[in-house]
């Protein structure tokens, strides 16, 4: 396989995470949407929903642009949890736990996303890695919106 082939598969596998990982993101957020009690519930709710319906735009915004290139873009559970490195939730965790994962997961996407800009990069697709970017910008801001709720 050429360097150029090499490089366009790595940019497929890095959407394919990162398209993995947002949308289990989206399902866990979603089911912490649906699940969250406490005295935060009405902030967190919202907040929750706020975050699941922008990833609900970015997996179909990640997806198209992997058909974009000319592949098929994973779309079961099955291959989602063999790709992705956000961690399904065990039972309904406290609302404090609920920010604490979700914390974490943001940053497992923001990670998926550097990835996608590096492999993009060193393959002269701009389109890709500006997709990374983005999305890198919008987890590192949900990660911190999220750490605000623990101080």
């Amino acid at each position: 396989m050429s360097n150029e082939g090499t490089s366009r598969k790595e940019v497929i596998d890095a959407l394919s995470r990162l398209l993995a990982d947002s949308y289990t993101l989206y399902l866990k957020t979603h089911n912490f949407h649906w699940n969250v009690t406490g005295p935060m519930f009405t902030t967190l709710h919202t907040l929750f929903e706020t975050e699941y319906q922008e990833l609900a735009l970015a997996v179909d915004e990640i997806a198209e642009r992997i058909r974009t290139l000319g592949h098929a873009a994973p779309g079961s559970y099955r291959e989602f949890a063999r790709l992705t490195a956000v961690k399904e939730a065990e039972g309904v965790p406290s609302a404090t736990d609920m920010i604490r994962q979700l914390v974490a997961d943001q940053e497992a996407v923001v990670v998926a996303a550097r990835r996608l800009v590096n492999a993009a990069e060193k393959a002269s697709d701009q389109a890709s890695a500006d997709l990374g970017v983005r999305r890198i910008e919008v987890h590192e801001k949900n990660a911190w919106m999220l750490r605000s709720h623990l101080e």
